[in-house]
């Protein structure tokens, strides 16, 4: 099947017509570092989108295979095929020199990443386009963006679900589908640069077991050790420092690799040293204990107070004023946002928004269920107009898609380059004024389409609905998208932090050069350079983590006031429609931005938007979470 129809002539599809490699993988896990490949298919597809090669095996991993509900890979299936390294330079020369096309593309690329790291070669791989990432851009009228119902949706027919070869075929008339969807919108594609995952950094970790017990604080001057204190260790010690270590974390203390204003105390030799940590603890009033007066003190540490572990669902006794979240759409909650995160710098002043009403009248919200994107006007008219917009019970876009439904045009907005697809294609628009009294035209429902996601306000707060069954491994979802840039580039990130606001140790800060904490509970995901996601499976949490912090940063000199709206998303996995959205755009000369939190309140976990700024760097919204950052 060809891209070109005569709808489209070539030249339209230029910027669309690429060497194309599509891959399917079945997997023995979920997670890259430790679980295998069982399958993996390749078509490969010409610029314009005809089929000229494709392959496919089972291999032996030499290793339990894992779910066999799902993929249907039993051992004695898998025994006699190729192991990965017979297939590798068959796969490589498929690859080489063409683009990575999957589905929820990083999970398929770090899996094959790393088998071609266990047998010595490098992935040829430059850039990849994840047909998930590009069908957000596209926003079809599906329920979801599962492979499945993309391809009912795009009429390719699909035979075997989770046969890699199938997968694979079905994702090619996928993408070539997209392609097109993306060309009539003259949506830019969502590449990813390629990394070589080879690189030290991202060698297997042992995940840190943590700390059972709540941090106390520092000890009194002569007194015991706590459980749940914060140790560090700096200098050469004359116990073995693993041995030492290992003593520490059976005693109860929470053994980190750098210090804060949270460490309890910092063992050394030698307080004179000049190391960061020394430097640090001097600084911080952090009490120094010798390697000797520390295995004394191991030998008596008083108990410490567990850290508390939430009650099953079907233990739980909500409060009449916080009804259970029903199964399918969130429930919202009228909560006073904690104070922020503080650094040690000025905080913006973007104004908050104003309290709205929990449940506005029906008259109230003319806009519901509709997607205005608002162009041209200076940053405040831009950010008024959206603000009414959501207080209108609509949603403010900040890209193009098939799911707009109107255009609000301020001043020079005509200008936009977006305009001409938009007039061609031709989008209701609408003056400013339009948005004191709306009059609008009711939209044509489509059937099959998603129930339209809760708009929350900048500090919403909403209860997530309680997982079960096969949902409760799904892991919960953030994703963080933005109007494409050209001076910036902008970083999402997550901290994982405990009752005090602090991470248990520096792995459990997730960012793009550590993409997962040890665990593989936080995941980053980059889906391109105008979105990235993060990913958090809330029930493998340990109880240690209270809190998932969800911010961006911007890497340049540039500030979000001139990168424009943040629009946020958040649902039960990568391929599930979301089931909450915010646009976030109060910001002028902040660097960095806390964009939401998922957060335990007793049984429940709550999402919490935020949009809340510092014109700090990066590095000084890691520190005040207790990450050692070198300056």
């Amino acid at each position: 099947m060809s891209l070109l129809s005569p709808a489209f002539d070539e030249p339209g599809l230029r910027d669309y017509a690429h060497d194309w490699a599509v891959l399917d993988v079945e997997t023995s896990g979920l997670v890259a570092r430790r679980d295998r490949v069982l399958s993996v298919a390749v078509v490969v597809l010409g610029p314009d989108g005809e089929q000229t090669e494709e392959f496919s095996t089972l291999l032996d991993p030499g290793c339990d295979p894992g779910p066999v509900h799902v993929h249907g890979l039993t051992a004695e299936r898998l025994r006699g095929a190729p192991a990965f390294d017979q297939v590798a330079p068959r796969i490589a020369g498929m690859l080489r020199d063409r683009v990575l096309v999957a589905h929820n593309a990083q999970f398929d690329y770090d899996f094959l990443a790393h088998e071609f790291a266990r047998v010595g070669a490098a992935l040829p791989v430059a850039r990849r386009l994840c047909t998930l990432a590009l069908n957000r851009r596209v926003d079809p009228p599906t329920e979801d963006l599962r492979l499945g119902t993309l391809a009912a949706h795009y009429g390719v027919p699909q035979v075997r679900a989770h046969d890699a070869l199938d997968d694979t075929r079905v994702l090619a008339g996928v993408l070539r589908a997209s392609l097109r969807e993306a060309a009539r919108l003259e949506l830019p594609l969502p590449f990813v640069s390629c990394p070589p995952r080879q690189d030290p950094r991202f060698a297997p970790r042992t995940p840190k077991t943590p700390c059972a017990y709540r941090n106390p604080g520092r000890p009194e001057p002569g007194g015991p050790l706590v459980q749940g204190m914060k140790v560090a260790i700096t200098g050469e010690t004359l116990t073995p420092r693993a041995e030492l270590e290992r003593q520490a974390a059976e005693a109860g203390l929470n053994v980190m690799a750098s210090v804060s204003r949270h460490t309890g105390a910092l063992v050394t030799n030698d307080a004179s040293s000049g190391s960061g940590k020394a430097r640090r603890a001097l600084a911080e009033g952090v009490p120094v204990l010798d390697e000797s007066t520390f295995v004394r003190l191991l030998g008596d540490v008083r108990p410490g107070t567990p850290h508390e572990r939430t009650r099953s669902p079907e233990a739980a006794i909500p409060s009449p004023a916080t009804p259970p979240a029903p199964a399918r759409s969130p429930q919202p909650v009228q909560e006073p946002a904690p104070p922020a995160a503080v650094l040690a710098g000025p905080a913006s002043t973007a104004p908050s928004a104003p309290p709205r009403p929990a449940h506005p009248a029906a008259q109230d919200r003319p806009l519901s269920g509709r997607r205005v994107l608002v162009l041209g006007g200076t940053h405040p008219d831009a950010v008024a107009a959206r603000g009414r917009i959501v207080e209108l019970g609509g949603a403010a876009a900040i890209n193009l898609s098939s799911s707009v439904t109107d255009v609000v045009l301020l001043e020079g907005g005509e200008r936009d380059r977006r305009m001409k697809r938009i007039t061609a294609l031709a989008f209701p628009t609408h003056e400013a004024a339009w948005l004191d009294a709306p009059v609008i035209t009711p939209l044509a429902r489509q059937a099959g389409g998603p129930a339209a996601p809760r708009v929350l306000p900048r500090g919403g707060v909403i209860d997530l609905p309680q997982p079960s069954g096969s949902a409760a491994a799904v892991p919960w979802t953030v994703t963080a998208a933005w109007a494409q840039q050209t001076s910036c580039e902008i970083d999402v990130v997550a901290f994982v932090v405990d009752e005090d606001e602090q991470v248990c140790f520096d792995e459990d800060f997730v960012f793009y050069g550590a993409p997962e904490n040890p665990g593989g509970t936080v995941r980053l995901h980059s889906d391109g350079p105008t979105e990235q996601t993060i990913g958090v499976d809330l029930a493998a949490l340990p109880p240690a983590a209270r809190k998932v912090v969800v911010a961006a940063a911007i890497d340049g000199s540039p500030t979000f006031g001139d990168v424009g709206a943040i629009h946020i998303s958040s649902g039960p996995g990568p391929s599930a429609a979301p089931l909450v959205q915010a646009t976030l755009d109060a910001a002028t000369t902040e660097r960095t931005l806390l964009l939401a939190e998922l957060y335990r309140r007793g049984p429940l976990w709550r999402l919490r938007t935020v949009g809340q700024g510092y014109d700090r760097g990066l590095g000084a919204l890691a520190r005040s979470y207790g990450v050692d950052v070198a300056d």
